[in-house]
């Protein structure tokens, strides 16, 4: 059995059920699996693609992203997803790190066609590129089945590239297996039925997008409503026309849904849950979904874990307030210390993830692989501390905490206080280098929209709530900061351009 089989079984019991909406599109389960079965057999036939071999793609959510996943699945291929945020430079390093075999392109992107290698093939999804085919011609292509007689959950299906802090960013590996079983745990989590109805509006280039609610509702035969991309305008009418009972939003999704005009006045009451994650989240974020009546569950995890790990569960967990849940259903998690050992109970440490959900390996790069896996066990890079009971506390990014005279600063921590004034709308804490105290807290932040909140009156406000040096030495308003496609801050970034903003004070 391969992931596609489970498409395959669910166009057999509801063959006339939609699997896919989009904009005015809906594909039924029947005719998904068969688009799905066509794509396959033309990639297999026309590019000689087969286990093993990777295909990307660069596009915003549509459907075809999705039937190119699975075609993947059916023959024993990778599927390479393309951040379209990146350059195209350092998509073009991803397509040559990955050695993909053929690239399929949405039109608003052919920008980077000049620049591809030309053993590449190209596939236009909505359009005829100059060099290359469109995807329906390629659709039309006649043959076998498309499925290899030796694909099961064991092959490799995505390679996901994640941004590292330094250097290139390094492609990691999931397999077939991975997606199925972190969709078991997306099921159990959000009490999952054939009967939900997703609204997908984070990108696929994205674990998150794709695996904690799509995946998930598509093994079930549930339906999944996608947006090409994240718009509180399109979502809240979608929320109110479409009616659908899930969906995932970070927390930058949900503040910019909240402060929309139309969040008061749209009925919500088809929503179960709301999924969220990605970064620590503010407490007043949840707190606005709850006013509303909508629950607010939590999960963690990385593109290494296909990303569910550790979540609160919809309608039985009782996680203490601020904890981000257990362990996931078909998932091991511990915290330890540098050399791997288990801490006790309310100890800081470094999470580390166990399960079949966990990623195979970094694609082409052994060091990295046997630095972050150890006895199947994922070094995520993240400190946080497990209590008597099991239940997780997400504290910061290991390389974001900040040591100051022999004292641990969480920027998380700092940040969730700051975020408490009325009028701050989002912050960043960084360390500094000092000669003093090694490294000194260091705050950026956003003023809501009208106010004229000063430095002396937000360092007060901290230091009634947290310890002395804790409290943000400096702090800089400014206007945006710098993030990922998901909206979370990049901290690394934010510490070089303080680093550059102080030379470049320091030469004038």
């Amino acid at each position: 059995m391969d992931l596609c089989s489970l498409i395959d079984r669910n166009a057999a019991f509801a063959p006339d059920k939609t699997a896919v909406a989009f904009e005015r599109e809906r594909l039924s389960y029947a005719a998904f699996a068969d688009r799905i079965k066509r794509a396959a057999t033309a990639l297999k036939q026309e590019f000689g693609v087969g286990r093993g071999d990777r295909v990307a793609i660069l596009s915003l959510n549509r459907p075809d992203y999705l039937v190119l996943l699975y075609a993947c699945a059916r023959l024993g291929a990778m599927l390479v997803p393309l951040n379209w945020r990146l350059a195209v430079a350092e998509q073009l390093f991803i397509l040559t790190d990955a050695g993909a075999k053929v690239l399929l392109l949405e039109q608003a992107f052919e920008g980077i066609l000049p620049e591809l290698a030309p053993g590449i093939a190209v596939v236009g999804l909505d359009f005829a590129p100059s060099r290359g085919t469109a995807f329906e011609d390629l659709l039309a292509c006649k043959g076998s089945s498309g499925r290899n007689p030796h694909t099961d959950l064991a092959c490799p299906l995505l390679i996901v590239y994640t941004s590292g802090t330094t250097g290139r960013p390094k492609g990691a590996v999931l397999r077939q297996e991975a997606l199925f079983w972190n969709g078991v745990m997306s099921q159990h989590m959000h009490n999952m039925t054939s009967d939900d109805h997703v609204l997908t509006v984070l990108p696929f280039f994205h674990v998150g997008g794709l695996n904690i609610q799509t995946t998930a509702a598509l093994q079930l035969g549930a339906t999944v409503t996608i947006h090409a991309r994240f718009a509180p305008d399109t979502a809240l009418a979608a929320i109110e026309r479409e009616r659908p009972t899930l969906t995932v939003m970070v927390p930058a999704m949900i503040q910019a849904l909240s402060e929309h005009p139309a969040w008061t006045t749209t009925d919500l009451s088809s929503l179960k849950a709301v999924t969220t994650g990605s970064t620590i989240v503010p407490p007043h974020l949840i707190d606005r979904f709850v006013a509303r009546d909508v629950p607010v569950l939590q999960v963690y995890g990385s593109t290494e874990t296909c990303p569910i790990a550790i979540y609160t569960r919809l309608g039985t967990d009782l996680s203490p307030s601020g904890s981000t849940g257990l362990a996931g259903l078909c998932c091991e998690a511990r915290v330890i210390d540098q050399e791997g050992n288990e801490l006790p109970a309310g100890t800081p440490g470094e999470i580390a993830v166990r399960g079949p959900n966990v990623f195979f390996e970094y694609w082409g790069n052994a060091d990295a692989t046997r630095d972050a896996l150890h006895d199947g066990w994922y070094r995520t890079g993240d400190i946080g501390l497990c209590d008597a009971d099991g239940y997780f506390w997400v504290r910061d990014r290991k390389k974001n905490m900040i040591i100051s005279g022999g004292e641990n600063v969480y920027p998380a921590e700092v940040e969730r206080v700051l975020l408490e004034h009325p009028d701050v709308s989002e912050c960043a804490v960084i360390g500094r280098p000092d000669p003093r105290w090694d490294e000194v807290p260091i705050a950026y932040v956003i003023r809501r929209s009208g106010c004229r909140l000063e430095a002396d009156e937000l360092r007060a406000h901290v230091q009634a709530q947290l310890a002395r040096y804790k409290i943000p030495r400096d702090i800089i308003f400014v206007t945006d900061l710098p993030r990922t496609a998901l909206g979370k801050v990049q901290h690394f970034l934010l510490k070089q351009l303080d680093a550059q903003s102080r030379a470049q004070g320091e030469a004038s």
